[in-house]
Protein backbone atom coordinates (compact mmCIF):
# COMPACT_ATOMS: atom_id res chain seq x y z
CA UNK A 1 0.00 0.00 0.00
CA UNK A 2 1.46 3.71 -1.00
CA UNK A 3 2.17 5.86 2.29
CA UNK A 4 0.47 9.48 2.11
CA UNK A 5 0.95 12.06 4.38
CA UNK A 6 -2.19 12.78 5.85
CA UNK A 7 -1.81 17.06 6.61
CA UNK A 8 -4.79 17.77 5.13
CA UNK A 9 -7.56 15.37 7.21
CA UNK A 10 -9.91 16.95 9.52
CA UNK A 11 -9.90 15.94 13.49
CA UNK A 12 -12.02 13.62 14.87
CA UNK A 13 -15.36 14.64 16.46
CA UNK A 14 -13.71 12.90 19.37
CA UNK A 15 -10.15 13.97 18.70
CA UNK A 16 -11.42 17.85 18.62
CA UNK A 17 -13.39 16.72 22.33
CA UNK A 18 -10.41 15.83 23.48
CA UNK A 19 -8.60 18.95 22.65
CA UNK A 20 -10.93 21.52 23.99
CA UNK A 21 -11.65 19.39 27.16
CA UNK A 22 -8.14 19.27 28.24
CA UNK A 23 -7.61 22.76 27.02
CA UNK A 24 -10.34 23.41 29.51
CA UNK A 25 -8.71 21.73 32.11
CA UNK A 26 -5.15 23.08 31.85
CA UNK A 27 -6.92 27.10 31.30
CA UNK A 28 -9.12 25.96 34.86
CA UNK A 29 -5.46 24.74 36.53
CA UNK A 30 -3.40 27.78 35.56
CA UNK A 31 -6.17 29.92 36.50
CA UNK A 32 -6.14 28.49 40.03
CA UNK A 33 -1.97 29.17 40.15
CA UNK A 34 -1.89 33.03 38.57
CA UNK A 35 -5.29 34.74 39.65
CA UNK A 36 -3.32 35.78 43.39
CA UNK A 37 -0.56 37.09 41.48
CA UNK A 38 -2.20 40.53 40.64
CA UNK A 39 -3.78 40.82 43.92
CA UNK A 40 -1.54 38.75 46.74
CA UNK A 41 1.36 40.77 48.02
CA UNK A 42 -0.95 43.88 49.03
CA UNK A 43 -3.69 41.43 50.91
CA UNK A 44 -0.74 39.68 52.32
CA UNK A 45 1.08 42.85 54.26
CA UNK A 46 -1.83 42.56 56.83
CA UNK A 47 -1.55 38.77 57.47
CA UNK A 48 -0.05 37.98 60.97
CA UNK A 49 3.71 36.70 60.41
CA UNK A 50 3.99 38.18 57.19
CA UNK A 51 7.71 39.14 55.92
CA UNK A 52 8.33 39.76 52.35
CA UNK A 53 10.75 36.99 51.92
CA UNK A 54 7.38 34.83 53.50
CA UNK A 55 5.05 36.52 51.15
CA UNK A 56 7.42 36.42 47.96
CA UNK A 57 7.09 32.09 49.01
CA UNK A 58 3.84 32.11 49.44
CA UNK A 59 3.75 33.29 45.59
CA UNK A 60 5.92 31.37 43.82
CA UNK A 61 6.25 28.19 46.75
CA UNK A 62 4.33 26.37 44.01
CA UNK A 63 6.83 26.61 41.39
CA UNK A 64 9.13 24.66 43.53
CA UNK A 65 6.72 21.71 43.67
CA UNK A 66 5.92 21.70 40.08
CA UNK A 67 9.56 21.46 39.12
CA UNK A 68 10.33 18.37 41.39
CA UNK A 69 7.34 16.68 40.69
CA UNK A 70 6.03 17.22 37.15
CA UNK A 71 8.76 14.65 35.65
CA UNK A 72 7.32 11.71 38.29
CA UNK A 73 3.77 12.28 37.97
CA UNK A 74 4.51 12.00 33.77
CA UNK A 75 6.37 8.57 34.73
CA UNK A 76 3.81 7.44 37.12
CA UNK A 77 1.06 8.23 34.46
CA UNK A 78 2.42 5.89 32.25
CA UNK A 79 2.21 2.99 34.66
CA UNK A 80 -0.94 3.64 36.93
CA UNK A 81 -2.59 5.64 33.74
CA UNK A 82 -3.11 8.84 32.69
CA UNK A 83 -6.68 9.94 33.95
CA UNK A 84 -6.26 8.38 37.65
CA UNK A 85 -2.74 10.41 37.79
CA UNK A 86 -4.89 13.41 36.49
CA UNK A 87 -7.72 13.18 39.13
CA UNK A 88 -4.74 13.12 42.08
CA UNK A 89 -3.13 15.71 41.02
CA UNK A 90 -6.83 18.17 41.18
CA UNK A 91 -7.54 16.80 44.33
CA UNK A 92 -4.22 18.17 45.38
CA UNK A 93 -4.35 21.40 43.57
CA UNK A 94 -8.21 21.53 44.93
CA UNK A 95 -6.70 20.57 48.57
CA UNK A 96 -4.00 23.03 48.64
CA UNK A 97 -6.64 25.56 47.51
CA UNK A 98 -9.01 24.88 50.57
CA UNK A 99 -5.92 24.92 53.01
CA UNK A 100 -5.13 28.54 51.19
CA UNK A 101 -8.75 29.52 52.09
CA UNK A 102 -9.43 28.67 55.59
CA UNK A 103 -5.82 29.58 56.49
CA UNK A 104 -5.47 32.95 58.54
CA UNK A 105 -1.78 33.18 58.69
CA UNK A 106 0.85 33.29 56.03
CA UNK A 107 2.34 29.95 56.59
CA UNK A 108 -0.82 28.44 56.05
CA UNK A 109 -1.06 29.90 52.55
CA UNK A 110 2.71 29.05 51.75
CA UNK A 111 1.78 25.57 52.40
CA UNK A 112 -1.03 25.76 50.39
CA UNK A 113 0.47 26.94 47.80
CA UNK A 114 3.27 24.09 47.52
CA UNK A 115 0.35 21.52 48.08
CA UNK A 116 -1.23 23.12 44.69
CA UNK A 117 1.40 23.05 42.82
CA UNK A 118 2.53 19.19 44.39
CA UNK A 119 -0.56 18.58 41.60
CA UNK A 120 1.78 18.74 38.80
CA UNK A 121 -0.12 17.38 35.85
CA UNK A 122 1.03 19.74 32.88
CA UNK A 123 3.06 16.89 31.57
CA UNK A 124 -0.05 14.06 32.02
CA UNK A 125 -2.55 16.12 30.37
CA UNK A 126 0.15 16.15 27.43
CA UNK A 127 0.54 12.95 27.42
CA UNK A 128 -2.76 12.23 27.61
CA UNK A 129 -3.56 14.45 24.40
CA UNK A 130 -0.80 12.65 22.43
CA UNK A 131 -3.06 9.23 23.50
CA UNK A 132 -6.25 11.09 21.92
CA UNK A 133 -5.34 12.37 18.76
CA UNK A 134 -3.79 11.02 15.81
CA UNK A 135 0.04 12.06 15.20
CA UNK A 136 -0.76 14.47 12.31
CA UNK A 137 -3.42 16.27 14.80
CA UNK A 138 -1.07 16.84 17.67
CA UNK A 139 0.04 19.86 16.98
CA UNK A 140 -3.60 21.33 16.68
CA UNK A 141 -3.99 19.79 20.49
CA UNK A 142 -1.02 21.07 21.80
CA UNK A 143 -1.77 24.56 20.36
CA UNK A 144 -4.89 24.27 21.51
CA UNK A 145 -3.77 23.83 25.06
CA UNK A 146 -0.82 26.48 24.19
CA UNK A 147 -3.80 29.13 23.38
CA UNK A 148 -5.42 28.44 26.76
CA UNK A 149 -2.68 28.75 28.94
CA UNK A 150 -1.72 32.78 27.60
CA UNK A 151 -5.61 33.33 27.72
CA UNK A 152 -5.90 31.72 31.21
CA UNK A 153 -3.03 34.27 32.10
CA UNK A 154 -4.44 37.12 30.21
CA UNK A 155 -7.98 36.71 32.06
CA UNK A 156 -6.29 36.10 35.32
CA UNK A 157 -4.61 39.17 35.38
CA UNK A 158 -7.97 41.18 34.81
CA UNK A 159 -10.35 38.43 37.26
CA UNK A 160 -7.97 38.51 39.95
CA UNK A 161 -8.59 41.98 40.86
CA UNK A 162 -12.69 42.27 40.05
CA UNK A 163 -12.90 39.57 42.25
CA UNK A 164 -10.83 39.89 45.10
CA UNK A 165 -12.76 42.87 45.35
CA UNK A 166 -15.96 40.85 45.73
CA UNK A 167 -15.23 38.55 47.69
CA UNK A 168 -11.72 38.83 49.15
CA UNK A 169 -8.55 37.27 48.72
CA UNK A 170 -9.47 34.02 50.52
CA UNK A 171 -12.90 34.11 48.31
CA UNK A 172 -10.35 33.81 45.23
CA UNK A 173 -9.15 31.18 47.15
CA UNK A 174 -12.58 29.46 47.15
CA UNK A 175 -12.92 30.00 43.46
CA UNK A 176 -9.82 28.38 42.54
CA UNK A 177 -10.64 25.40 44.58
CA UNK A 178 -14.01 25.28 42.52
CA UNK A 179 -12.05 25.41 39.73
CA UNK A 180 -10.24 22.17 40.90
CA UNK A 181 -13.68 20.69 41.03
CA UNK A 182 -14.78 21.83 37.64
CA UNK A 183 -11.92 20.44 35.79
CA UNK A 184 -12.47 16.79 37.79
CA UNK A 185 -15.96 17.08 36.22
CA UNK A 186 -14.48 17.63 33.02
CA UNK A 187 -11.77 15.38 32.93
CA UNK A 188 -14.34 12.10 33.58
CA UNK A 189 -17.25 13.15 31.42
CA UNK A 190 -15.72 15.17 28.75
CA UNK A 191 -12.19 13.59 27.81
CA UNK A 192 -12.71 10.54 26.21
CA UNK A 193 -10.64 7.70 27.55
CA UNK A 194 -7.51 5.71 25.47
CA UNK A 195 -8.14 2.39 24.20
CA UNK A 196 -3.87 2.50 24.75
CA UNK A 197 -1.91 4.52 26.78
CA UNK A 198 1.77 4.40 25.85
CA UNK A 199 5.36 6.24 25.86
CA UNK A 200 5.51 9.21 23.84
CA UNK A 201 8.89 10.61 22.98
CA UNK A 202 8.00 13.90 21.51
CA UNK A 203 5.63 14.76 24.77
CA UNK A 204 7.22 12.86 27.75
CA UNK A 205 10.98 13.10 29.35
CA UNK A 206 13.47 9.71 28.90
CA UNK A 207 15.91 9.76 32.14
CA UNK A 208 18.04 8.24 30.04
CA UNK A 209 18.45 11.38 27.51
CA UNK A 210 18.56 13.92 30.22
CA UNK A 211 22.65 13.70 30.12
CA UNK A 212 22.36 14.42 26.55
CA UNK A 213 19.86 17.41 26.76
CA UNK A 214 21.66 18.71 29.94
CA UNK A 215 24.81 18.68 27.66
CA UNK A 216 23.39 20.54 24.44
CA UNK A 217 24.72 24.14 24.96
CA UNK A 218 21.81 25.84 22.92
CA UNK A 219 19.42 24.02 24.80
CA UNK A 220 20.74 25.06 28.19
CA UNK A 221 20.50 28.80 26.90
CA UNK A 222 17.52 28.31 26.25
CA UNK A 223 16.28 26.97 29.16
CA UNK A 224 18.19 29.52 30.93
CA UNK A 225 15.71 31.86 29.08
CA UNK A 226 12.76 30.19 30.72
CA UNK A 227 13.90 30.32 33.88
CA UNK A 228 15.03 34.47 33.79
CA UNK A 229 11.38 35.00 32.12
CA UNK A 230 9.79 33.80 34.96
CA UNK A 231 11.58 34.75 37.51
CA UNK A 232 11.07 38.65 36.44
CA UNK A 233 7.69 37.53 35.78
CA UNK A 234 6.91 36.62 39.34
CA UNK A 235 9.67 39.24 40.96
CA UNK A 236 7.73 41.91 39.55
CA UNK A 237 4.20 41.20 41.05
CA UNK A 238 5.59 40.88 44.38
CA UNK A 239 6.55 44.45 43.64
CA UNK A 240 3.81 45.34 40.80
CA UNK A 241 0.83 45.59 42.77
CA UNK A 242 2.35 47.69 45.96
CA UNK A 243 3.76 50.06 43.46
CA UNK A 244 0.13 50.39 41.77
CA UNK A 245 -1.10 51.02 45.37
CA UNK A 246 1.34 52.67 46.98
CA UNK A 247 2.82 55.12 44.43
CA UNK A 248 -0.38 55.32 41.88
CA UNK A 249 -2.77 55.63 44.32
CA UNK A 250 -4.79 52.80 42.44
CA UNK A 251 -7.02 50.69 45.11
CA UNK A 252 -6.52 46.75 44.08
CA UNK A 253 -9.79 46.12 42.57
CA UNK A 254 -8.99 48.81 40.28
CA UNK A 255 -6.06 47.13 39.05
CA UNK A 256 -7.72 45.55 36.01
CA UNK A 257 -8.30 48.98 34.11
CA UNK A 258 -4.68 48.89 33.74
CA UNK A 259 -4.00 45.21 33.04
CA UNK A 260 -7.18 45.09 30.44
CA UNK A 261 -5.59 47.71 28.14
CA UNK A 262 -2.24 46.15 28.78
CA UNK A 263 -3.11 42.66 27.57
CA UNK A 264 -5.32 43.95 24.55
CA UNK A 265 -2.57 46.18 23.40
CA UNK A 266 0.00 43.37 24.29
CA UNK A 267 -0.96 40.58 21.96
CA UNK A 268 -1.90 42.39 19.05
CA UNK A 269 1.74 44.77 19.09
CA UNK A 270 3.94 41.37 19.14
CA UNK A 271 2.36 39.82 16.11
CA UNK A 272 4.34 41.39 13.51
CA UNK A 273 7.42 40.49 14.99
CA UNK A 274 6.74 37.25 15.27
CA UNK A 275 5.73 37.39 11.45
CA UNK A 276 9.39 39.14 10.80
CA UNK A 277 11.03 36.72 12.98
CA UNK A 278 9.96 33.31 11.05
CA UNK A 279 9.67 34.75 7.83
CA UNK A 280 12.65 36.79 6.86
CA UNK A 281 14.35 33.92 9.33
CA UNK A 282 15.46 36.64 12.03
CA UNK A 283 14.55 34.59 15.03
CA UNK A 284 18.04 35.23 16.86
CA UNK A 285 18.06 39.48 16.15
CA UNK A 286 13.99 39.78 17.21
CA UNK A 287 14.39 37.99 20.14
CA UNK A 288 17.99 39.33 21.09
CA UNK A 289 16.07 42.64 21.13
CA UNK A 290 13.18 41.74 23.04
CA UNK A 291 14.68 40.21 25.70
CA UNK A 292 16.59 43.69 25.52
CA UNK A 293 13.36 45.44 25.64
CA UNK A 294 12.29 43.34 28.28
CA UNK A 295 15.05 44.80 30.21
CA UNK A 296 14.43 48.68 29.53
CA UNK A 297 10.66 48.26 30.33
CA UNK A 298 11.85 47.33 33.80
CA UNK A 299 14.32 50.24 34.04
CA UNK A 300 11.40 52.62 32.89
CA UNK A 301 9.47 50.96 35.70
CA UNK A 302 11.81 52.03 38.65
CA UNK A 303 12.05 55.05 36.87
CA UNK A 304 8.55 56.60 36.00
CA UNK A 305 5.87 54.66 38.46
CA UNK A 306 4.08 57.81 40.38
CA UNK A 307 0.98 57.89 37.92
CA UNK A 308 -1.14 54.87 36.73
CA UNK A 309 -1.29 56.11 33.23
CA UNK A 310 2.71 55.74 32.87
CA UNK A 311 2.85 52.34 34.49
CA UNK A 312 0.02 50.86 31.78
CA UNK A 313 1.85 52.30 29.16
CA UNK A 314 5.42 50.85 30.43
CA UNK A 315 3.44 47.42 31.10
CA UNK A 316 2.24 46.90 27.53
CA UNK A 317 5.66 47.44 26.55
CA UNK A 318 6.80 44.81 29.23
CA UNK A 319 4.21 42.60 28.40
CA UNK A 320 4.74 42.51 24.52
CA UNK A 321 8.00 41.42 25.09
CA UNK A 322 7.07 39.49 27.31
CA UNK A 323 4.33 37.47 25.27
CA UNK A 324 6.56 37.29 22.16
CA UNK A 325 9.36 35.86 24.15
CA UNK A 326 6.87 33.16 26.20
CA UNK A 327 5.61 32.10 22.49
CA UNK A 328 8.96 31.68 20.36
CA UNK A 329 10.74 30.03 23.74
CA UNK A 330 9.02 26.67 23.30
CA UNK A 331 9.33 26.81 19.28
CA UNK A 332 13.09 27.26 19.63
CA UNK A 333 13.15 24.52 21.96
CA UNK A 334 11.57 22.24 19.54
CA UNK A 335 13.80 22.89 16.52
CA UNK A 336 17.35 22.68 18.52
CA UNK A 337 16.20 19.30 20.74
CA UNK A 338 17.34 16.00 18.79
CA UNK A 339 14.58 14.88 16.58
CA UNK A 340 13.80 11.23 19.07
CA UNK A 341 14.14 13.60 22.41
CA UNK A 342 11.83 16.58 21.77
CA UNK A 343 9.71 15.56 24.90
CA UNK A 344 12.88 15.16 27.15
CA UNK A 345 13.99 18.77 25.99
CA UNK A 346 10.39 20.25 26.80
CA UNK A 347 10.39 18.36 30.14
CA UNK A 348 13.73 19.98 31.03
CA UNK A 349 12.92 23.22 29.65
CA UNK A 350 8.75 23.02 32.14
CA UNK A 351 11.45 22.57 34.82
CA UNK A 352 13.67 25.16 34.49
CA UNK A 353 10.56 27.46 33.70
CA UNK A 354 8.99 26.78 37.70
CA UNK A 355 12.34 26.43 38.98
CA UNK A 356 11.75 30.74 38.06
CA UNK A 357 8.95 31.13 39.43
CA UNK A 358 10.26 29.82 42.77
CA UNK A 359 13.34 31.68 42.74
CA UNK A 360 11.36 35.42 41.51
CA UNK A 361 9.21 34.79 44.46
CA UNK A 362 11.76 34.45 47.05
CA UNK A 363 13.99 36.82 45.75
CA UNK A 364 12.03 39.44 44.90
CA UNK A 365 10.12 39.17 48.48
CA UNK A 366 14.16 39.44 49.85
CA UNK A 367 14.59 42.65 47.65
CA UNK A 368 11.25 44.07 48.62
CA UNK A 369 12.28 43.38 52.41
CA UNK A 370 16.13 45.06 52.25
CA UNK A 371 15.89 47.83 49.82
CA UNK A 372 11.85 48.37 49.20
CA UNK A 373 9.41 47.14 46.13
CA UNK A 374 10.59 49.45 43.77
CA UNK A 375 14.07 47.87 43.75
CA UNK A 376 12.94 44.72 42.43
CA UNK A 377 12.27 46.39 39.10
CA UNK A 378 16.36 46.91 38.43
CA UNK A 379 17.07 43.31 40.04
CA UNK A 380 15.28 42.47 36.75
CA UNK A 381 17.13 44.78 34.46
CA UNK A 382 19.92 42.74 35.76
CA UNK A 383 18.85 40.08 34.66
CA UNK A 384 18.05 40.47 31.30
CA UNK A 385 21.49 41.59 30.81
CA UNK A 386 22.83 38.80 31.65
CA UNK A 387 20.03 36.61 29.17
CA UNK A 388 20.62 38.97 26.42
CA UNK A 389 24.33 38.12 26.66
CA UNK A 390 23.82 34.56 26.57
CA UNK A 391 21.11 34.84 23.70
CA UNK A 392 23.93 36.94 21.68
CA UNK A 393 26.33 33.81 21.64
CA UNK A 394 23.16 31.10 20.12
CA UNK A 395 23.01 29.61 17.21
CA UNK A 396 20.15 30.88 15.02
CA UNK A 397 17.66 28.76 15.10
CA UNK A 398 17.12 26.44 12.33
CA UNK A 399 13.93 26.61 9.44
CA UNK A 400 13.30 23.11 10.76
CA UNK A 401 9.96 21.50 12.06
CA UNK A 402 9.05 17.97 13.71
CA UNK A 403 7.20 15.30 11.07
CA UNK A 404 6.61 11.96 13.06
CA UNK A 405 6.47 9.45 10.24
CA UNK A 406 4.98 5.55 11.52
CA UNK A 407 6.73 3.34 10.05
CA UNK A 408 5.93 0.05 12.07
CA UNK A 409 7.92 -2.00 14.29
CA UNK A 410 11.60 -3.16 12.16
CA UNK A 411 14.93 -4.76 13.16
CA UNK A 412 17.76 -2.35 14.63
CA UNK A 413 19.35 -2.78 11.38
CA UNK A 414 16.85 -1.95 9.03
CA UNK A 415 15.25 0.93 11.15
CA UNK A 416 19.25 2.49 10.71
CA UNK A 417 19.19 1.36 6.97
CA UNK A 418 16.22 3.85 6.69
CA UNK A 419 17.27 6.16 8.52
CA UNK A 420 20.22 7.03 5.80
CA UNK A 421 17.62 6.63 3.58
CA UNK A 422 15.31 9.41 4.71
CA UNK A 423 18.62 11.53 5.17
CA UNK A 424 19.11 11.94 1.38
CA UNK A 425 15.30 13.29 0.73
CA UNK A 426 15.67 17.13 -0.04
CA UNK A 427 14.76 19.15 2.60
CA UNK A 428 15.16 16.00 6.02
CA UNK A 429 18.07 17.24 8.17
CA UNK A 430 17.69 15.17 10.33
CA UNK A 431 15.97 11.16 10.82
CA UNK A 432 16.25 8.80 13.51
CA UNK A 433 13.92 5.67 13.18
CA UNK A 434 13.37 3.69 16.04
CA UNK A 435 12.02 -0.05 14.94
CA UNK A 436 10.82 -0.86 18.39
CA UNK A 437 8.90 2.37 18.50
CA UNK A 438 7.65 1.52 15.03
CA UNK A 439 8.26 5.73 14.36
CA UNK A 440 10.84 7.60 12.80
CA UNK A 441 11.21 11.12 14.06
CA UNK A 442 12.09 13.64 11.43
CA UNK A 443 13.40 17.26 11.23
CA UNK A 444 12.60 19.24 7.78
CA UNK A 445 12.33 22.20 6.08
CA UNK A 446 8.98 22.21 5.13
CA UNK A 447 9.74 24.26 1.72
CA UNK A 448 11.89 22.90 0.30
CA UNK A 449 11.05 19.16 1.60
CA UNK A 450 10.04 16.62 -1.25
CA UNK A 451 7.29 14.92 -0.32
CA UNK A 452 6.81 12.46 -2.71
CA UNK A 453 10.12 11.31 -2.44
CA UNK A 454 9.49 10.96 1.24
CA UNK A 455 6.56 9.35 0.55
CA UNK A 456 8.05 6.61 -1.84
CA UNK A 457 10.70 5.62 1.06
CA UNK A 458 7.98 5.18 3.97
CA UNK A 459 7.13 1.17 4.35
CA UNK A 460 3.93 2.61 6.28
CA UNK A 461 1.53 5.82 6.49
CA UNK A 462 3.17 9.04 7.69
CA UNK A 463 1.49 11.58 9.63
CA UNK A 464 2.69 14.78 10.90
CA UNK A 465 3.62 15.31 14.10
Amino acid sequence: MKAKLELDTPMTPAELRASVSLAAIYMCRMLGLFMILPVFSVYARELPNATPFLIGLAISAYGLTQAILQIPFGRWSDRYGRKPLIAIGLLLFAAGSVLAAVSDSIYGIVAGRALQGAGAVAGVVMALAADLTREEHRTKAMALIGISIGLSFALSMVAGPVLSGWVGVPGLFWIIAGLAVLSLVLLFLAVPTPAVSRFHRDTQAQPDCFRTVLGDPELVRLDFGIFALHLILTATFIALPLILRDHAQLETSEHWKVYLPVFGVSLFAMVPFIILAEKKRLMKQVFVSFVLLLGMAELALFLMNDQALVIGAVLAVFFTAFNLLEATLPSMVSKAAPASMKGTAMGVYSTAQFLGSFVGGIGGGLIYGHFGAVYVFPACALITLLWAALAVTMKPPRPVSSLLVRVGTLPNGEASRLSHRLLGVPGVTEAVVLGDDGVAYLKVERDLLDREMLIDLLPEPASEA
